[in-house]
């Protein structure tokens, strides 16, 4: 019998790239896989995966509610499966498991997609942040396995708990199809709008900019990035597309111009970030305009793919943003860059550290 592998998120499973491909290697290689995650009242319907998939219906869809919702239903869930190994991704659907795997002393792993409580919707908000630290702080320290993005997240995590986690990074699967070097005239940001991700700075630098800004994703700050628009009179120029499966995004990504991997610098958790869409751009062939904290910084610094820029000022990101626009020489070296580093930064490299943890257990 395979061994059976169950992975938490609180997500509603068709967007999340990373657990596609965690997901997907984990079940390539043997093993019984099921992702677990929400049904909300507007959840498309699932995508068709090579592992199993189970959403949570719940009626509380966002705040305090829904993760004490979510986190009861998930419990008495995981209280009546079979599984060998249990997996919670991020500190929201650690409690659960870690209750679980105690309970029916089981192995459990820990998949830290960033600093939770360092996020500036947790950090900013300080009842928010002492409740999930505490829940940080017990827990972490009983998941002697896990792994996490890059190296400084590793490290914050071993001088807190003394756990040392692995790194697996968020980055795509190789396809040749996946890229573009003739660009259409659109600039693009894909992922989570949410707090912290500087809309506040590249909403009113889209005055200064002639190429129109798409908008993919959906968050926490959808309605202020709106606001933003209508403040800026601009939507004749940014455009919110919504959210599209990974798949349709791949298309879309390799045909912008431009894209963008922005934070602001509150919190930890943005300045170690290693956001997903970094590497979709370099995957696709898409120069980008992203910001020089510590990973991004080391990324970038032998072959780099991206502008790095230090700015809250609109003025100068636009003048960063039609910089590169305009020069016709540095956009064509951060392409072939591009084409250079996703021959190294992929997940046909990172699933082989992926399935040495789950075989070692």
């Amino acid at each position: 019998m395979n061994k059976r592998i169950i992975f938490t998120v609180t997500n509603d499973l068709n967007f999340d790239q990373r657990m596609q491909r965690i997901a997907g290697s984990l079940a390539a290689a043997g093993y019984e896989v099921c992702l677990v995650g929400v049904k909300k009242k507007n959840s498309p319907p699932l995508l068709a995966l090579p592992f199993h998939q189970k959403r949570i219906p719940v009626w509380f869809e966002k705040g305090k509610l829904f993760y004490l919702e979510y986190m009861l239903k998930l419990l008495c869930w995981l209280l009546f499966q079979r599984a060998q190994v249990l997996c919670a991704i991020d500190l929201d659907t650690i409690l659960p498991v870690y209750l679980v795997s105690k309970l029916k002393r089981i192995p459990r792993v820990y998949d830290a997609h960033e600093l939770f409580c360092e996020m500036k919707e947790v950090v900013s908000r300080p009842l928010i942040y002492k409740t999930w630290k505490k829940i940080e702080t017990f827990c972490v320290p009983c998941f002697r396995i896990g792994y996490t993005v890059n190296e400084p997240i590793a490290r914050i995590f071993e001088q807190e708990y003394g756990v040392r986690y692995s790194v697996i990074r968020n980055v795509p699967k190789l396809s040749e199809s996946q890229f573009l070097l003739e660009k259409e005239p659109f600039l693009l940001y894909q992922g989570a709008v949410n707090e912290g991700r500087l809309f506040e700075v590249l909403i009113p630098a889209m005055q200064y900019v002639q190429l129109p800004l798409h908008i993919y994703g959906d968050g926490n700050f959808l309605d202020q990035t709106s606001e933003l628009i209508r403040r800026y009179r601009l939507e004749d120029r940014v455009f919110l597309k919504g959210k599209l499966a990974p798949s349709e995004l791949k298309v879309i990504t390799a045909r912008a111009s431009l894209g963008f991997t922005l934070f602001e610098n509150q919190g930890l958790s943005n300045y170690y970030s290693l956001a997903n869409r970094f590497f979709d751009y370099v995957h696709a062939a898409t120069p980008q305009v992203a910001v020089d904290f510590p990973v991004y910084h080391q990324l970038n610094r032998d072959f780099p793919v991206a502008v790095l820029i230090n700015t809250t000022d609109p003025a100068e990101l636009a003048a960063a943003i039609n910089n590169l626009l305009e020069d016709g020489l540095l956009y064509k070296q951060l392409q072939e860059n591009c084409l250079k580093m996703r021959q190294e930064w992929n997940w046909e490299k990172e699933e082989k550290a992926l399935l040495a943890i789950y075989q070692s257990i």
